[in-house]
């Protein structure tokens, strides 16, 4: 971390942030942490914050979490949230997998983003990549009937992926035929703009909880 970040984490990962591992058991009792109630939206990989502060500025309605594994990125966040005075921002470092399966309650989310995840682009590695059935299957779970799940990616290949996946999840529909139209809404981030430099698309798929 740099001093900047450093400081920032002393000072408001307390209020702001917990580790998935020291969470107790049971559902993360967001009422009480966020100090009211809201619907409550999960953001996997929020990198160095940028995209993230912006989006939940944008939506002060919701109870925004962010969840990374990367220690200097969430710092970074604390600081753009304090900057920008977010009270509707709540940061988890650890594994989102375990979040979801035993922190999260079924039903309960009111959307979950996954922007640009790692695409892991070597065929030997695509074991590696965050949307699985397995994993897709587990956040429909979490969804609120009618919640959403929206990925964004720039890798063709995987972006195709990630359309088989969610497609064949019984528990969600595709708001689309196929690919979303890219919201207005979501920020420019610096993968997506070098992407546009190389030549390389960004897909965005929105699907959403049915009835069981």
């Amino acid at each position: 971390m740099t001093v900047g970040q450093a400081r920032a984490w002393e000072r408001s990962w307390p209020e702001l942030g917990k580790h998935v591992a020291e969470l107790p058991s049971g559902p993360l009792d967001a009422t009480s942490w966020f100090g009211r109630e809201a619907p409550v939206l999960l953001e996997i990989g929020s990198g160095m914050g940028e995209t993230t502060s912006q989006l939940a500025q944008a939506a002060p309605e919701l109870n925004y979490l962010a969840i990374d594994v990367y220690e200097p990125g969430l710092a970074q966040l604390i600081l753009r949230a304090e900057a920008m005075e977010l009270a509707n921002l709540r940061m988890l470092r650890g594994d989102a997998v375990v979040l979801l399966t035993e922190h999260i309650a079924a039903g309960s989310l009111s959307a979950v983003r996954i922007f640009f995840p790692d695409p892991w682009p070597k065929k030997k590695h695509h074991k590696r990549r965050l949307v699985q059935p397995e994993f897709i299957s587990l956040i429909a779970e979490r969804l609120a009937p009618g919640g959403t799940v929206h990925l964004a990616t720039d890798w063709a290949e995987y972006a195709d992926q990630m359309l088989e996946v969610l497609s064949g999840e019984p528990l969600l529909r595709n708001r689309f035929d196929g690919w979303a139209p890219r919201p207005d809404w979501r920020p420019v981030t610096k993968f997506e703009a070098r992407a546009r430099e190389e030549g390389r698309i960004s897909r965005d798929l929105i699907f959403e909880r049915v009835n069981d």
